[in-house]
């Protein structure tokens, strides 16, 4: 099914906001997704794109029993992911495994091997380190940051630390840095604060309004990706972090969500309420270069780097996923639960 003039569909049966990569999956370029449905039973989808690159297949659907609000795919176990959920008014975290013979099985069911229950507060968001194999996650909801420890044989999650943000701080949401184990980003709506695992203490913050999400590029140490609700986006050397080194005019209503591309250095896409996809090429170096030990710190470069616009959409897009396997790849999932695949090589000619 064509979902517009490039692009791979597929349609989930309810509505939808998340959708990630399935980055241990080396063999196929895949994502999973989940379904917000408040009267339904609520489902995950794991989708393949066909060896051709010209459908996209469900490979697994299962089972979810609450409306999914975050979702996030375990980087080294392919069958592994967490999800966070709401169920009336309360909220909760868990890891699940799909079963191993899932294909073979006529009603697969989904493993709940963690629950992530020291939460007294609103859950936003569950982090994997993006790098590798690592035995933590964190967790964040409205006022603090848990680090757990994982045991997905003994099918456990145990809280190491906690901290709180805050009274005055309210979080939206974090990202964990690549390039650093110990370093987490927490966005909240007055700034984004900076944290040590090891301590689980603030180590840095920048003052910047409504920041709805954050990313940092995988490519290149401290530099950071800001998508804010009014103001477009913003790339920051954390060096430096008193004025942004790039500004980008971000979407005609909220930017969203931003994704930074795991092996082209500056392609970064962003979604929004304007019911689009955006595609950037706005190199993370300014105008000195940032490489150095000792940048210098410049006014903000404002850039309209826009290599085209995805707006083949008829609902707002909350989720964005580049795919790790093929970085010219991406999945985008809209409210009304559409999921489009597109690849970005046509521009690549333009880097």
């Amino acid at each position: 099914m064509q979902g517009g003039s490039s692009g791979i569909g597929y349609g989930l049966k309810y509505q939808a906001r998340c959708i990630a990569d399935v980055k241990a999956d080396t063999d196929h370029t895949s994502f999973i997704t989940g379904t917000l449905s408040l009267k339904e039973e609520n489902e995950v989808h794991l989708i393949r794109l066909s060896s051709g690159g010209t459908e996209l297949i469900c490979e697994g659907l299962f089972s979810h029993p609450n409306e999914i609000w975050d979702l996030a795919s375990c980087p080294y176990d392919q069958r592994i992911f967490s999800t966070v959920f709401s169920s009336g008014e309360s909220y909760g975290a868990a890891v699940w495994q799909i079963p191993e013979l899932y294909g073979q099985l006529n009603s697969p069911q989904l493993e709940r091997i963690a629950v992530l229950d020291a939460h007294s507060c609103k859950i936003k968001c569950v982090l994997w380190w993006p790098s590798g194999r690592h035995d933590k996650l964190v967790s964040i909801d409205d006022e603090n940051l848990f680090l757990w420890s994982l045991d997905s044989s003994r099918k456990a999650a145990q809280v190491i630390s906690k901290e709180s943000a805050g009274m005055l701080h309210y979080l939206y949401g974090g990202a964990w840095d690549p390039h650093d184990v110990n370093a987490v980003a927490s966005t909240c709506e007055w700034s984004i604060q900076f944290w040590d695992l090891r301590t689980m203490k603030k180590t840095n913050s920048i003052d910047h309004a409504h920041v709805r999400n954050v990313d940092y590029d995988p490519k290149k140490k401290h530099i950071l990706v800001t998508a804010e609700d009014e103001s477009g986006m913003h790339i920051w050397d954390l060096r430096m972090p008193k004025v942004p080194i790039k500004e980008l005019p971000g979407h005609t209503h909220w930017t969203w969500t931003v994704k930074c591309n795991p092996e082209y250095d500056g392609l970064i896409l962003s979604a929004g309420t304007d019911s689009s996809v955006n595609l950037w090429l706005a190199s993370t170096s300014g105008g000195n270069d940032l490489t150095s030990e000792s940048p210098i710190e410049s006014p903000t470069q404002r850039v309209d780097a826009l290599l085209n616009s995805y707006n083949d959409y008829e609902d707002s897009v909350y989720g964005l996923a580049w795919s790790s396997r093929e970085p010219s790849i991406f999945a985008s999932l809209s409210y009304d639960g559409r999921v489009v695949v597109e690849s970005v090589k046509p521009y690549l000619s333009k880097k």
